[in-house]
């Protein structure tokens, strides 16, 4: 019912304000008079009440003191209050000192004015905690509330608990704040006690706890990850709160506080980049990126933009999705220099028009096809963009001077079972036969290479490929779907009880492109740290737990078999690749056959007819013919890598 009091009126308030000030002035007579009341000269007590009311109204209404509402009083109204205090009977001091120099007297003692601005100050503020205690205390009275304590006991966690204080519309009472800062335990923040984290198993079952609210930005995700293992364990919802930076006018709002993701708990330590070695590289060049507006792509966009480039290229063929991206960097950041090309990296005669018109220096190519069941239903397009597209960037970045040529490259280009793999191990092929053969100036010339011959130009490009398995909240990846099919009510839907990938955030898979760019001198294969793989299935219960659900009770966990080309767990090395070590421990350099670029380019030229031809049988034996450890699994081309009968 309390909570249902309309907020009263700012005048109200006002008035209330005016009337405390005239009360303490009746304490500070008081008070100067030991209590003795009869010898108030009331005429003098009316005349002072008069001025000082008359410089309260002029003092309050300006300093806005009623602007605040009373529930929700915060340090800030406290010092408004303070400031208006002070000035009004600062003034009256003064008119007290001018009347005195005048006339000889004083309006009133200056020992009342002092007791006046003591007693003044802590009533106004008394009456405002009190309305604001009265609010929490009938809100707390409500039985089916929520049990929550808030892990971090710092800024941000009191930011969290005032957002609960100030909407009443919240049904939750802290409980308690829980840290791993010995230094902090056993203290308050708020009135709430701060309790060792490492008890909080015992919290949870003494209070019944409902839910955990992640407010630290500097928890390790080790630690967070037994925190919510923890939490999960007891059927305690965690949730976490979005970096400052995103809060709403500055303040956390409630909508704000969501379900903890999954991609919190996979993430990794922050990879630090040689920011500078990137910068000299990059500056004043202009960077053309492939495949600009897909996941990979827009997120190297994202980090290239903080470097002082001269022009960034968005190239895509997906006219929306590359509008998107635009529009983002148009608006956060307007002063930068880039451009949105729509194209076809196949396109030969579109892709010569780019470089001509805009010479990029660096190029990033992450255009690329990489929905494995799809591909395997369609080896020709697979090879059209994987292979083609890769080629014509390739072919052009030679022609035209470019610098140094990344190749953003899969883990399932390692021992391919599909036909997606396959086509990212040929173009890794080609990438860096041509490198090696551009090492060579001598090679470059010789008879058998007439593709260079053509060229006509300066060996400088040099070839990188980077490797790496799945990226979280790509396109595709299985994170989305399972977040999809939990809000649908499920089943959620995995391929295979065993089966395990690697994943690496988004963010975190750009940051190491672009300093394996950075590193890389021509002919590279750079394997990134992909850390633990995860079980499949085990993610998809955790995902389910998170979103407050039980597993195969609440959301069905349905197993759909293989799709064709699968396996069951990814390799970032082949069985005859090994690597070696770089100065970022994080990024090695894979060790793996060459190949002569002059047979590479005829066994390419063929396996490009077949593709031109759509004869998608022929393509995908064409594949193994180049890739001879590409085996098919759970595919309609496995009986292509039967042994055949003499």
């Amino acid at each position: 019912m309390f909570m249902k009091i309309n907020i009263v009126p700012r005048w109200i308030i006002f008035l209330l304000d005016i009337f405390i000030c005239l009360v303490s002035l009746i304490i500070a007579y008081a008070i100067k008079l030991n209590f003795a009341l009869n010898e108030v000269n009331v005429q003098e007590f009316n005349v002072n009440a008069l001025i000082l009311t008359c410089i309260n109204f002029l003092v309050f209404f300006n300093v806005k003191t009623y602007s605040g509402i009373i529930r929700y009083t915060s340090a800030q109204d406290t010092f408004r209050v303070l400031f208006a205090v002070v000035i009004s009977n600062g003034l009256f001091l003064f008119l007290n000192f001018a009347v005195t120099i005048f006339r000889g007297t004083p309006l009133i003692s200056n020992a009342i004015i002092v007791v006046n601005t003591l007693a003044a100050f802590l009533l106004l503020i008394t009456y405002r905690v009190l309305v604001k205690y009265f609010f929490l205390y009938i809100k707390n009275l409500n039985l089916d509330k929520r049990k929550v304590v808030i892990y971090g006991a710092g800024e941000a966690g009191l930011a969290t608990k005032r957002t609960f204080d100030h909407d009443g519309r919240v049904n939750k009472t802290i409980i308690a704040f829980v840290d791993d800062d010995e230094r902090k335990i056993g203290k308050t923040i708020d009135g709430i006690k701060i309790i060792d984290a490492a008890n909080l198993e015992d919290l949870i079952r003494d209070h019944e706890l409902d839910e955990i609210i992640f407010a630290s930005y500097t928890i390790p995700n080790e630690r967070k990850n037994q925190i919510v293992d923890v939490c999960l364990e007891n059927d305690v919802v965690a949730l976490n709160i979005p970096p400052a930076d995103v809060w709403i006018g500055g303040k956390l709002h409630q909508t704000q506080i969501q379900n903890i993701n999954i991609e919190d708990l996979l993430n990794r330590k922050q990879i630090e980049m040689d920011t500078a070695g990137i910068q000299n590289q990059l500056k004043s060049k202009r960077v053309l990126i492939t495949g600009a507006a897909g996941s990979i792509g827009s997120e190297i966009v994202r980090q290239l933009i903080k470097f002082d480039l001269s022009l960034i290229i968005l190239c895509d063929q997906s006219e929306t999705a590359l509008h998107h991206i635009y529009l983002e960097l148009e608006e956060e950041h307007k002063h930068t220099n880039f451009h949105a090309f729509v194209g076809d990296v196949r396109d030969q005669q579109r892709m010569e028009h780019l470089f001509e018109t805009y010479k990029p220096h660096y190029v990033y190519h992450a255009a690329a096809y990489k929905h494995v069941p799809l591909m395997e239903d369609n080896p020709s397009e697979a090879i059209k963009v994987n292979v083609l597209g890769t080629k014509t960037i390739a072919d052009l970045s030679v022609k035209h001077g470019v610098q140094k040529f990344v190749m953003i490259s899969t883990d399932k280009a390692v021992n391919p079972t599909n036909v997606m793999g396959a086509s990212k191990r040929i173009a890794e092929i080609y990438v860096q036969s041509l490198n090696n053969s551009l090492s060579n100036r001598d090679a470059i010339y010789r008879n058998g290479l007439s593709y260079i011959n053509d060229l006509d130009v300066k060996p400088i490009t040099k070839f990188i490929t980077t490797r790496f398995g799945n990226v979280l909240g790509s396109n595709g990846s299985v994170i989305p779907r399972f977040k999809q099919q939990i809000e649908k009510g499920g089943p959620v839907t995995v391929t295979h009880p065993e089966i395990t990938r690697f994943f690496m955030t988004i963010p975190e898979a750009c940051r190491l492109v672009l300093e394996a760019g950075c590193m890389g001198k021509g002919g590279e294969i750079y394997v990134f740290d992909m850390g633990k793989s995860v079980k499949i299935v085990e993610l998809a219960k955790k995902m389910i737990r998170l979103a407050g659900l039980v597993p195969n009770q609440d959301i069905k966990i349905q197993y759909s078999g293989l799709r064709p080309g699968e396996k069951l767990f990814e390799e970032l090395l082949n069985d005859n690749e090994n690597t070696m070590p770089t100065h970022h421990q994080q990024i090695m350099i894979g060790k793996v056959r060459e190949y002569h670029f002059n047979e590479v380019e005829d066994q390419i030229y063929n396996l490009l007819e077949f593709a031109k031809k759509n004869d998608d049988r022929q393509v995908v034996i064409a594949m193994k013919g180049i890739v001879i450890e590409y085996k098919s699994k759970n595919s309609i081309f496995e009986e292509l890598d039967a042994p055949k009968n003499d």
